[in-house]
């Protein structure tokens, strides 16, 4: 009866520094995955300053009046409703119908 607890109590003692190890090892390797994040979006976040400036040179402002007058010379009473292809139907040959039916339209 006394090895059995004894038995026991050790299991219980093993179970207990395997449940503790786990946790330390586990909050280890969290901190090393989150590591790992932070210095990839460091990577990712610096750009090369002459590439900068680059497109700060070709960037040019947009304005909300240029905007109105891009829609203002479009035609908005001539347009035509082009379906696109739903999930079932293959886009290829929707493609091909369309492009027969506006050569049959000029013609």
């Amino acid at each position: 009866m006394c090895q059995l607890v004894m038995l026991l109590l050790l299991y219980e003692e093993q179970r207990y520094i395997r449940n503790q190890l786990y946790l330390i090892g586990g909050s280890f390797g969290l901190r090393e995955f989150a590591q790992i994040r932070y210095d990839v979006h460091k990577l990712h976040g610096k750009v090369d300053p002459a590439l900068k400036e680059k497109l700060k040179q070709n960037q040019n402002p947009v304005t909300l009046e240029s905007e109105y007058e891009k829609l203002d010379r479009s035609n908005l009473d001539n347009w035509e409703n082009i379906r696109g292809p739903s999930l079932w139907e293959d886009s290829r040959t929707v493609q091909k119908q369309r492009r027969e039916a506006l050569r049959l339209k000029t013609e």
